[in-house]
Parts: structure tokens; sequence; C-alpha cells
């Protein structure tokens, strides 16, 4: 289920999550600004209403003190008027006006329901002191303002010359305590109409907001598909590529991003035509090494067939050299085989503990007659006694192309010298001769397969251009290296380093 899972989401295309981000990018910032719009629009039209109301109720105050409302010198005609004032007010405000006199009870009541009673609670108190008081109640969706009444007489006496804010006298929690105002105005206020006139402009301001989601919606698509255009183009040379055409340039440099993945692209294209390069020039080689044996077994024998009655000694001496040709056709095989079981992802290897003096020594020995047939001196230099975790049957072949190409490819009365030194990681053979050396230019290239520096003198001596190959991918199996200095004419040092412990 789960590998199901990551090949469907392996499937969906990068342009998807772009748009989605894209869209969180643009949505988000739209919805807090909506947000934050509708909560300034209602504290902005709260505002207003109460700055209005607050201003009706100064108006009502003053006209209430000027007909002297609650000092009981009142004008008929006046009041009467006053009545019809203030129920238009609370008409128009769509809300509910209260008069309470200086005994705390409800002269006037525009709902008709409270006349009458008593009221004390703070607000009302706080007024009488002469400190408009003013409340929002957002939860039950009202608000309202309590006002004082003032008589002119009471406003110069309190200081502040007609209705409104002033010092307050007396203790404004006792209703016993003296009192500033005549009497005070409470007007009680739904928010139901600014909620309906809010909810019109949401209507307007989400109709509006609509709109840009889908606009933005379109941008982000057109976004994500401008941007990933270079990314359908890598695709499009890639996909060539994979059809076989690796001369196709994969070139895309519009981001860094698709010129780095252009450049490794390159680079493994680049690296597959060199394998490709190498493996039909391997098969070329392997042609050709094998076919030049039969060749020449082929001639030796058509040679004999067409002679009538040759001589014993001829006879015998082509069959040595048709001898010699199989055995150097078996050795080319032999070593072909040991490169492919070395070539494998998981070869075999017989790892142990091993004197790697003892192996020396014993390969010196087997090569010593070959050294002394060319009068070479062969000689060994053991720093310390050295014992590592390796293959003894890979590492002594290793080891033995290199002592016995020092020996083949030296000077006449030249000299071969073996040493071997360890450190507290690694043990280090070297192998020494002062033969005729590797040109520069060639030095890159020993390590290739079948391939010779000096081809003629190479198969007058029997190589067949895969001894310093294998040694090379049996050094590299062990976790070691193989390193060459050489200087034409003067000999040519190689050097393997291989670790005392195997780490697989």
């Amino acid at each position: 289920m789960k590998i199901m899972g990551k090949q469907v989401l392996g499937r969906v295309s990068m342009r998807i999550p772009l748009i989605l981000c894209f869209l969180f990018v643009t949505a988000i910032p739209l919805m807090i600004q909506a947000r934050v719009l509708a909560i300034y629009n209602r504290k902005a039209m709260t505002s207003q209403a109460i700055n209005d109301a607050q201003n009706r109720c100064t108006i009502l105050a003053n006209e209430l003190a000027q007909a002297e409302f609650f000092t009981g010198l009142q004008n008929t005609s006046r009041i009467t008027s006053l009545k019809t004032e203030i129920e238009t007010t609370a008409d128009v405000l769509g809300g509910r006006i209260v008069l309470v006199d200086s005994n705390y009870k409800i002269m006037e009541d525009t709902f008709g329901l409270s006349g009458g009673k008593t009221i004390v609670v703070r607000e009302v108190l706080k007024a009488f002191d002469g400190t408009p008081v003013t409340h929002i109640d957002d939860d039950n969706g009202f608000y309202y303002v309590v006002y004082p009444v003032m008589s002119r007489e009471n406003a110069l006496a309190d200081g502040t010359g007609g209705n409104g804010s002033g010092a307050a006298k007396g203790n404004g929690d006792d209703p016993a305590g003296g009192k500033t105002a005549d009497g005070v105005m409470i007007l009680i206020v739904s928010t139901e109409s600014i909620g309906l006139v809010r909810g019109k402009i949401s209507g307007s301001t989400g109709l509006l907001q609509l709109l840009l989601m889908l606009a933005f919606f379109f941008v982000d698509v057109l976004l994500a598909s401008l941007l990933l255009r270079p990314f359908r183009r890598l695709q499009d040379q890639l996909d060539t590529a994979a059809d076989g055409n690796l001369s196709q340039e994969i070139d895309e440099d519009t981001y860094a991003e698709t010129s780095d993945i252009s450049d490794t692209v390159s680079r493994t294209i680049n690296q597959l035509k060199a394998i490709d390069e190498s493996r039909q020039e391997f098969v070329s080689n392997v042609s050709h090494e094998l076919k030049t044996p039969i060749t020449s077994i082929r001639v030796l024998a058509d040679s004999l067939m067409t002679m009538e009655n040759p001589p014993v000694e001829l006879y015998q001496e082509f069959m040595e050299d048709i001898s010699q040709e199989i055995d150097r056709e078996s050795q080319i095989i032999e070593d072909l085989l040991t490169l492919v079981r070395m070539d494998r992802s998981n070869p075999d290897m017989n790892m142990r503990s091993v004197s790697i003096n003892a192996m020396i020594e014993e390969i010196l020995k087997r090569l010593r007659p070959l050294a002394k047939a060319k009068n070479i001196e062969l000689a060994y230099e053991s720093i310390r006694e050295v014992k590592a975790d390796i293959d003894e049957v890979k590492l002594s072949l290793a080891i033995m192309n290199l002592v016995e190409n020092a020996i083949k490819y030296n000077r006449e009365e030249g000299w071969v010298h073996v040493t071997l030194d360890a450190d507290h990681r690694y043990f280090y053979v070297r192998v020494i001769d002062n033969g005729i050396g590797i040109p520069k230019e060639f030095q890159d290239h020993v390590f290739e397969r079948f391939y010779r520096v000096d081809k003629a003198r190479s198969r007058e001596s029997g190589g067949t251009g895969l001894g310093l190959a294998i040694t090379k991918n049996i050094v590299v199996l062990h976790r070691g290296a193989v390193r060459l200095q050489s200087e034409e004419g003067k000999g040519t040092t190689f050097t393997v380093r291989i670790p005392l412990n195997y780490i697989p």
C-alpha cells in the first residue's frame, strides 16, 4: 500500500504543488485582509453610531435642561414637543430612550415598559455625578449611552458650563450622596442595523474577493507554466537522448537548478559515450588479440600441409611455434576470464590474515629463473614484518604481474628492487626497476585493457595487454590504490597501498 502511494505521489505533476503554493501565498493575505477589514468596518461603524448617539444625547440633554424637565417648572407645550422629539430620536436610532429623575425613578420610557420604576445601577450613579457612560455589549448586540442632564445653575456650579462630563461630586455609588445632574437620559440602541450594513458590505467584498481569487488562480496557473517551461525543455532534450541520440546537447541554463541538472546529465552522457567507446574498443581488441594467434597457427599449419616431406627439424620448429601460439591464446582467454570474474558486482574474495613478507618471497622465488635468464638482478627489502587481511591468490597475481613486467621490460643486466613497508593503517609494496621507462604521454593509459606502450615488444615478450588492468582491479577490490612513477630511459616505480584490515 505504501509503495502504491509513493508511485501515485511520484506521478503528480510539479505544477500542482506550485499552483497550491501560489494559491496559499495569495489566498492567505486576501483572507487576512478581509478579516481585518471586517473588524475595522465593525469598529468604525460602531464608533460612528456611538458618536452620533452621543451628539443626539447632548442636544436632547440641553433641550431637557432648558425646558427644566426634571425641576418641575415645566412648560406643558414644550414638554410635549420634547417627548415627541425623544420618540422620534429613538425611532431614528432604532433604540430606546429612558429618562431617570433625581430620585432614580423612570419618568419616561419610549417603550412604555418601565415607567415609575426605580433604577439604581453604577452607570446611572456615575451619570448623576456628571460623567457620561458609554458601553458596547457585542455578545447581546447592543450599546447604550447614559448621559447626565444638568440645569444651567448646576452646570455652572459644576464648572462644566453646560451638559457634559465634569468632576464628580459626592460619592457617586451612594444614592443619598450629592448629585451634579438633575436627571439622567439612557439611550439603548441595537447593533442589528449595523450588522445588516456590515452584511451588505461583506457580501460585496466577498464577491470582490471571489473574483480576485479566480484572477489569482489563473495568474498562478500561468506562472506555474512559465516557471516549469525550462524543465519541460530539459525533459524534451533528455527524451531525445534516451531514444539513443547521445549527440543531443543537454543545455538548459534558465535556472541554476536546470543548469546544474544539464551539467550533471551531460557528464553522465559523456561517461556513457566513453564507456560505449571503451566497450567497442575492448571488443575490437579482444577480437584482434584472439584472432592473431589463430592466424599464426593457420599460417604455420598451411605451410606444413603445402610442403612435401618436410624435414623433421622444420616440422618440430613449426609445431613448437604452434604450441606457443596456443599457449598465448590460452593465456589471453585466462586473463579475460580473470577480468570478467573481478568485474562482477560481488566478486568472490577469500579474505584471511596473511604474512605479506612470506607471500612476496614466494613470488620472487617463482620469478628468479626469468630474471636470471635475462641477467636481471632481483632484490627484496623488507622493512618490517607485515600481516594483513587479503585474498592471497588474487594479490599474489597482482604483485607477480608488476614484478614480471619490471623484468620483461628491462634492459640487459638491469635490476628490479621490491620493498615492503607499513604504517598503522596500510602496507606498501614498491616495485622499482631501471628499465626503459614509460613516456609521460602514455602513463595515464597503462592500466587500460589491451593497452601496450610498445606493441611489437609486448608481443615478443608474450604480453596480452591485460596484466596491469588485472593488477589495478585486484588492488581496488582490496580497497587499495596503485600509483605509477616513471621517466623514459631511467626506469619505473609502481607503488601499491593496501589497508591492513579489510573493510567490506
